[in-house]
C-alpha cells in the first residue's frame, strides 16, 4: 500500500502480507472511501480513498474502465496513462480497470480522514513544501494578504546550496503570475483605447460611405431628370 497524508506532504509504502487484511478494498473502484480498521490497531479509526495502482506487470489502473481485467485502449492527449509525443498522436495502450482486485502489487492510498493513533513517518512528521505558490491570488489566499499587499514580498524563495566548498548560496523565485503592476494597467488601457479608436473609424468610414452613396443617388436622378425633360421638349 501506497499511503499519502496531503496535511503532512509524507508519503510511505507499506507491505501487506495477510490476504484477509486487504478484502475490504477488493471489488472496490478508484475515488471510493474505505475505512482503515482492517489493516491493524493502528489503522483504527483511519479512512482511506483510493486514488489507483498497479498491477504486476506494471499497467496502472484506469478511472472510468469499468472491469478488474487488463484492456487495450486507444488513448490519445488529455486521456490518462498516456503522454503523446507528437501533436495529434494517438496510441493503443494497455491499462488495468478502475476495480481493485487481487492481481494489483500496489494500491495508492490518500487518508482522508486521520484515526486516534499516528503512523510513523506519515503522520507525525510534516515535511515542508519545496516549492511554493505561483500564481498571485493563491500567495494573497496562503498568506492572508489584501489587495493592497505587495504580493512580490512574500514568494516563498527556494535556497540553492553552492556547488563547490566556500561558494556563495543563492536562491530562486517563480515568476509571479497573473500580477496586476502598472505597467500590465497601462497596456490594458492602451489596449482598449486602440479597440475604441478602430470602432470609431470603422464608424467614420460607414457614415462617410453612405453619404457619399446618398450624394451619387442624387446626382444620378439629377441627370435622369434631367435628360427626360430634354427628351420632352424635343418631342414638343
Amino acid at each position: 500500500l501506497n499511503i499519502a497524508y496531503p496535511a503532512t506532504g509524507c508519503q510511505k509504502l507499506i507491505e501487506i502480507d495477510d490476504e484477509k487484511k486487504l478484502h475490504p478494498f477488493y471489488e472496490k473502484r478508484m475515488s471510493q472511501e474505505v475505512p482503515g480498521d482492517a489493516l491493524g490497531e493502528q489503522f483504527k479509526g483511519y479512512v482511506f480513498k483510493i486514488t489507483g495502482g498497479n498491477d504486476k506487470q506494471g499497467f496502472p489502473m484506469k478511472q472510468g474502465v469499468l472491469t478488474q481485467q487488463r484492456v487495450r485502449l486507444l488513448l490519445s492527449e488529455g486521456h490518462s496513462c498516456y503522454r503523446p509525443r507528437r501533436k495529434g498522436q494517438r496510441r493503443r495502450k494497455s491499462v488495468r480497470g478502475c476495480i481493485v482486485s487481487a492481481d494489483l502489487s500496489v494500491l495508492s492510498l490518500v487518508i482522508v480522514k486521520k484515526g486516534e493513533a499516528e503512523l510513523p513517518g506519515l503522520t507525525d512528521k510534516v515535511e515542508p513544501r519545496r516549492l511554493g505558490p505561483k500564481r498571485a491570488s493563491k500567495i494573497r489566499k496562503m498568506f492572508a494578504l489584501s489587495k493592497e499587499d505587495d504580493v512580490r514580498k512574500y514568494v516563498v524563495r527556494r535556497v540553492i546550496p553552492a556547488k563547490e566548498e566556500g561558494g556563495k548560496e543563492h536562491s530562486r523565485a517563480p515568476k509571479i503570475q497573473r500580477l496586476v503592476t502598472p505597467r500590465r494597467l497601462q497596456r490594458k488601457r492602451r489596449e482598449v483605447k486602440s479597440i475604441k479608436e478602430r470602432h470609431e473609424a470603422s464608424r467614420k468610414a460607414a457614415s462617410d460611405y453612405q453619404k457619399m452613396l446618398r450624394q451619387r443617388m442624387a446626382d444620378q436622378k439629377a441627370k435622369r431628370e434631367k435628360s427626360m425633360s430634354r427628351h420632352r421638349n424635343s418631342t414638343k
